[in-house]
């Protein structure tokens, strides 16, 4: 099915045209009957598109063409918006919060402009999140530049997950961005409350317990019986359920609720009425956090590789070092993930080249970050690596080597089924119903709301019908 994709874009594609026909600019991001090689002399600006500053750091932490000063640190401006290259190119991070689309938005006016802008004011490089990078990688878009175009080869890349290159390859099968991690998702839960409720901590034993949703839903009453809660909000739950969909969200200008979803909702409603979960209204906030603390009364959450490392652990605090442990769960799912685009008008191609070589390729590079920051990344090989090794743990994990349930899960991991709408359906649809399950709004009104609210953030789909399961 051809992907459709909102009016500002096909505007934006009409823009850069006038780049790939040498009009708004006199350098091309690259000339692909070149081999990739630049066609001019580089710029002096790198403007790069993030959504938070998760990447930025690796960036200045690990490539190698960072300048350094004597101790070792990345030189960056006192507001740490601008990074010094060592040959005297200057990176700035443009940064806007991805919520509400907020992210999506400031980076397609950008784009819309790419064709007039300046030079050093084009954008460059900008991030995705598999929610939404296919809105980005269609061909007929064209805003992304081919990794062939900058010449980036599929052997250069022959050590990543597949499913990290399927959700940014296009309908000619061109290969437009690259990610340094993989994000298969793991059941994260408290030692001590395993103990008080289960008698052991054991990740084998407790993945037993959990190892289907009936199951799961016994231990959750156990877990009552004795105080706890088996689930902080009712979006804990959702990304195990929508990755397990049967088809994309649209099909046409259709919108498709599967019966995935809708499983979700029976299941959040029920833990919400019976006292199954904290009743937290979303994650990421004040409650959401402190309920991964020492003094929490929630047994576990959902997480995937860079929630455990970077949220979970700096939620946990001092105290709950070693008190949690990671197992498979009911169900195997991914969440997140960051990928890398080269802006069609980059004045940049090279540097963009060994950029993305250097931070999404490079074994070294990878399995450093992996062994100092314990984030999961993308090079099958040397994870599985880590995974044999019996030296390797996590000592928030209490000794447990959390890359080897990682490395399981990743290879499983099918994209097949994202699309374009993903964020914004994903979000409509969890609005909606966190009413439902709080009792603000029936189970009708709910689904009318989330037909209202999908069709005002996706125009180009208002001529078409929400199509619910049968039953």
């Amino acid at each position: 099915m051809k992907k459709k994709i909102i009016s500002l874009l096909l505007a934006l594609a009409m823009a850069l045209s006038l780049v790939a026909c040498g009009g708004g600019s006199s350098k091309p991001a690259a000339d692909a009957s070149t081999g990739g090689e630049a066609a001019t002399a580089e710029g002096k600006i790198i403007n790069i598109y993030v959504w938070n500053q998760e990447f930025q750091g690796l960036f200045n932490t690990y490539y190698p063409g960072v300048e350094r000063d004597a101790d070792g640190n990345a030189k960056t401006s006192k507001d740490l918006t601008v990074t010094y290259l060592s040959d005297g190119t200057e990176v700035h991070w443009t940064i806007n919060a991805n919520q509400d689309g907020v992210y999506q938005q400031k980076l397609d006016e950008a784009l819309a402009n790419q064709g007039s802008a300046a030079d050093d004011d084009k954008v460059d490089l900008f991030l995705v999140e598999a929610d939404y990078a296919l809105k980005y990688t269609d061909a007929d878009v064209d805003v992304a530049v081919p990794l062939s175009e900058l010449g980036i080869t599929a052997d250069d890349l022959s050590a990543q997950y597949k499913y990290t290159q399927d959700v940014v390859t296009d309908a000619n099968g061109e290969i437009r961005g690259t990610s340094w991690q993989a994000t298969p998702g793991l059941f994260a839960y408290r030692r001590s409350i395993a103990k008080d409720v289960f008698g052991t901590d054991d990740p084998d034993a407790i993945q037993e317990l959990l190892s289907d949703w009936t199951k799961f839903d016994d231990a959750a009453n156990k877990l009552k019986e004795k105080g706890y809660y088996a689930l902080c909000s009712v979006a804990d739950t959702y990304r195990v359920f929508g990755n397990n969909v049967s088809a994309p969200w649209v099909n046409g200008n259709d919108v498709i609720v599967d019966q995935s979803l809708m499983d979700w909702v029976e299941q959040c409603k029920r833990y919400t009425d019976e006292g199954l979960n904290h009743k937290v209204g979303g994650q990421f906030t004040d409650e959401w956090n402190s309920d991964q603390g020492a003094d929490s009364k929630v047994f576990g959450f959902f997480y995937s590789t860079w929630g455990i490392n970077f949220t979970l652990k700096g939620n946990a605090g001092e105290e709950g070092f070693g008190d949690w442990a990671v197992c498979r769960g009911p169900m195997p799912f991914f969440w997140g993930g960051s990928w890398l685009i080269a802006a069609r008008g980059t004045d940049n191609a090279e540097h963009l080249k060994d950029i993305m070589l250097s931070m999404t390729a490079d074994p070294e590079i990878l399995t450093t970050i992996t062994l100092e920051t314990q984030d999961f990344t993308n090079n099958e090989e040397a994870m599985n690596s880590i995974a044999a090794d019996p030296d390797y743990k996590s000592d928030f994990l209490a000794g447990q080597n959390h890359v080897a349930l990682f490395a399981e899960a990743a290879p499983s991991i099918d994209m097949s089924n994202v699309s374009p709408y993903d964020q914004g359906c994903c979000e409509c649809f969890q609005n909606a119903f966190t009413d439902y399950f709080n009792g603000q709004v029936d189970f009708d009104t709910a689904k009318a709301n989330f037909e209202l609210k999908i069709k005002e953030r996706y125009p180009e789909l208002a001529n078409g019908n929400v199509v619910w399961p049968e039953g």
